[in-house]
């Protein structure tokens, strides 16, 4: 990824993280190359430009995990309904001021791009009429593009969100194939403008941020089921840095989990 030319540097990192999961059970202490996943996502939130990296957890033995390498993090409440929740419970116990810039980053995500962290950040710093920050990258997969578990996004001319959707968005009417489907060559690059997969990191100042799971959620937020829709049901703004490649992958399944372990199989081993 090419990183941008900023100084953004005042602004912490917050990674929530919770033991239960109904496909991954324990999934945060779940071993990679030697070290607890939320380990590992913290040391990419790390080496990112941030003041400050901490992690929010529903579970002692997260925290303790976490201390023991050197990473900071703090206990929160175990029966919240999000993680926009326990990110504003963690708003409150750190006392980050209204203005403070907030990047949350997903516990799942060990091969989070660093770069990516800072462009989120600068994102929302150069965007003061939005109160929210997130990414997305082309979609230059016919599968992917049709895929309900691909979330996508599409953005008007200044690069703000205009919606986001499990169906596949932008629809190209005019160059529907026999099977009703898009060519596969209208993904390789032809296509205008690109549909764009949404990468689930999200920038935001800390007053909207404990706002946030206050607004009364939008029936387009179940319908669809991405609490993103409640910022601009409410008609908030988010502005979306478009990178040029795809993020590492995440950790959803144990399948998800062989796979990262194999990628880092060869990590530097734990300090």
């Amino acid at each position: 990824m090419n990183a941008q030319a900023d100084d953004t540097g005042d602004f912490t990192v917050l990674i929530p993280a919770r033991m239960a999961s109904s496909r991954l059970p324990g999934k945060p202490l779940a071993d990679i190359a030697g070290l607890p996943m939320i380990v590992r996502v913290a040391h990419q939130a790390m080496r990112s430009r941030a003041r400050r990296c901490v992690v929010a957890a529903d579970d002692a033995r997260i925290v303790l995990a976490c201390q023991t390498h050197g990473v900071e993090a703090l206990f929160t409440k175990a029966d919240h309904l999000s993680g926009s929740d326990r990110l504003a419970e963690a708003c409150e116990l750190l006392e980050l001021p209204d203005d403070a810039l907030i990047v949350n980053v997903q516990g799942d995500e060990p091969m989070m791009d660093p770069d990516l962290i800072n462009a989120v950040a600068h994102e929302l710093t150069r965007r003061p009429d939005c109160v929210m920050s997130t990414a997305a990258h082309a979609i230059d997969n016919l599968d992917q593009f049709l895929n309900p578990n691909v979330v996508k996004v599409v953005l008007d001319r200044s690069g703000t969100a205009l919606y986001f959707s499990r169906a596949p968005i932008p629809w190209w009417r005019s160059s529907e194939g026999p099977d009703g489907t898009p060519p596969p060559d209208a993904l390789k690059g032809l296509a205008e403008p690109a549909p764009l997969r949404h990468v689930g990191i999200y920038g935001y100042r800390s007053a909207f941020l404990r706002t946030f799971p206050n607004l009364e959620p939008a029936g387009l937020e179940h319908v669809e089921a991405l609490e993103q829709l409640r910022v601009l049901w409410h008609g908030h703004r988010i502005a979306v840095h478009v990178c040029e490649q795809a993020p590492g992958p995440g950790v959803d399944t144990p399948e998800d989990l062989a796979r990262v372990r194999e990628l880092l199989r060869h990590a530097p081993p734990p300090p």
